[in-house]
């Protein structure tokens, strides 16, 4: 069933609020599945907005990566109507001159210390 609403939606209308019960349990789980994974990471709305504004982007898309020290993170980029990845787009410049501008693809995701758990994302308070 969930399966035909997916297929039947817009992209730019995919996901739901699923409440605070139900996503603090889905994190806990993670948690206690994966105890030395990433407990989050962080992207700022500055960021992220800067990829929704490419032309006929969609949506994000976060894919699981490892930075140069290793670490995990995600890197995120914008995805069209033709859920294909923005790799580049055409935008006009002051001169109204039509040039190629390269699709976001964005990373530096703020991500936990190493060896540390955040009291205040953890799943055990309020608000996680």
């Amino acid at each position: 069933m969930m399966q035909n609403e997916i297929l039947n939606t817009s992209l730019a209308a995919v996901g739901e609020d699923i409440g605070p019960e139900l996503g603090a349990k889905m994190v806990k789980d993670f948690q206690d599945a994966f105890p030395s994974e990433n407990q989050w990471v962080f992207s700022g709305k500055d960021i992220l907005q800067k990829i929704l504004n490419q032309p006929d982007c969609q949506g994000i898309r976060f894919y699981h990566a490892l930075d140069e020290l290793g670490r995990k993170t995600l890197v995120s980029v914008g995805i069209n109507s033709q859920e294909e990845i923005i790799s580049e787009y055409s935008s006009i410049n002051a001169e109204g001159i039509i040039k190629r501008e390269k699709g976001i693809v964005a990373d530096r995701n703020d991500l936990p210390k190493p060896g540390t758990k955040s009291t205040s994302t953890s799943i055990v308070s309020d608000w996680w």
